[in-house]
């Protein structure tokens, strides 16, 4: 079998034909079945697996003022943009009106003024800030959706899944700040009018889901994030409350369940709350996808204390 020759290692694990041949590597190297190919004019030493790799097997191809955007650094961001991320989905770059669109398969692009995104840096991957990234897609979501994710970029949580702790951190007045200097553009209607619905200090997009499912059944909104003291003590923070009825409703993912020490946590928090007279209420993804019941017991629940 015919050994390859090594390649330079300043070239890395991804790099573009042309910089290849700056290099000094031949033809038949860069073309050698060893190789692959994620976009034209690129070649990779490891194939790629997931779609954050190939997100920046796209980076070398990426020209000057080439920035990863939309949907595409929403994910990469980490923000909860609903669906499962494939490998094949296309990739959102923006570029100036005055720059070069990148063409090539697997790509989607399209232009924006400059001044109207803020440039930012994850590792090696060139995006745009998250609030515009959104701006770009907005109709690519529900209205759900939506105040689920303005949630997400509003809040200051350290433990919000998936988000990256090295995110800029949004605020609602700067978000409507934004839509004023955006002006009229697909979909800023909707922003507008989810901000009303939207609240800080949110930890998960279940928590989201399942206040808007309260307030959209009739139901009054809950307190989100809600500290129970007791005797200057720190009993707990509920996902959401109604804290004139001490009546707390927690969201239990699945850490909840997997995570011994935390399954046994939220097992001695509910009887202390339930000593100093709360009726907590534990919701999961089975009664957000079927909420009748989940409803009349929170109804039930405020009636018990109306």
């Amino acid at each position: 079998m015919r050994r390859r020759s090594p390649l330079p290692g300043s070239l890395g694990d991804t790099f573009t034909v042309r910089a290849a041949t700056a290099a000094g590597v031949g033809r038949g190297r860069v073309a050698a079945a060893d190789l692959h190919r994620p976009f034209h004019g690129v070649r990779a030493v490891s194939p790629q697996t997931t779609p954050q790799q190939r997100v920046l097997s796209l980076v070398p191809r990426l020209r000057a003022g080439q920035l990863i955007g939309g949907t595409t650094a929403l994910r990469v961001w980490g923000y909860p943009v609903p669906g499962f991320w494939k490998i094949t989905d296309d990739i959102d770059v923006v570029v100036p009106t005055d720059a070069v669109r990148p063409r090539t398969s697997g790509v989607r692009s399209r232009r924006l003024a400059r001044g109207r995104a803020k440039a930012w840096r994850i590792g090696t991957i060139p995006v745009i800030d998250p609030l515009a990234s959104l701006f770009l897609c907005v109709g690519s979501f529900t209205d759900e959706q939506l105040v689920i994710i303005l949630d997400a970029l509003v809040t200051t949580a350290d433990n919000y899944p998936r988000l990256r702790a090295d995110r800029p951190l949004h605020t609602i007045e700067e978000i409507d700040s934004r839509l004023r200097e955006w002006g009229r553009f697909a979909g800023c209607a909707r922003v507008r009018s989810a901000l009303s619905a939207v609240r800080a200090g949110v930890e998960s997009p279940k928590e989201t889901e399942t206040r808007l499912q309260l307030t959209s059944a009739g139901l009054p909104e809950p307190v989100v994030q809600y500290e129970i003291h007791e005797s200057g003590r720190l009993i707990a923070r509920s996902d959401m409350a109604y804290p004139d009825l001490k009546i707390s409703i927690e969201y239990e993912g699945d850490g909840h369940r997997t995570d011994r020490d935390q399954w046994r946590r939220d097992i001695q928090r509910q009887r202390e709350l339930e000593d100093l007279g709360w009726i907590v209420i534990r919701v999961t993804q089975l009664d957000l996808g079927a909420p009748r019941a989940l409803l009349d017991r929170i109804r039930r629940a405020i009636a018990s204390r109306s």
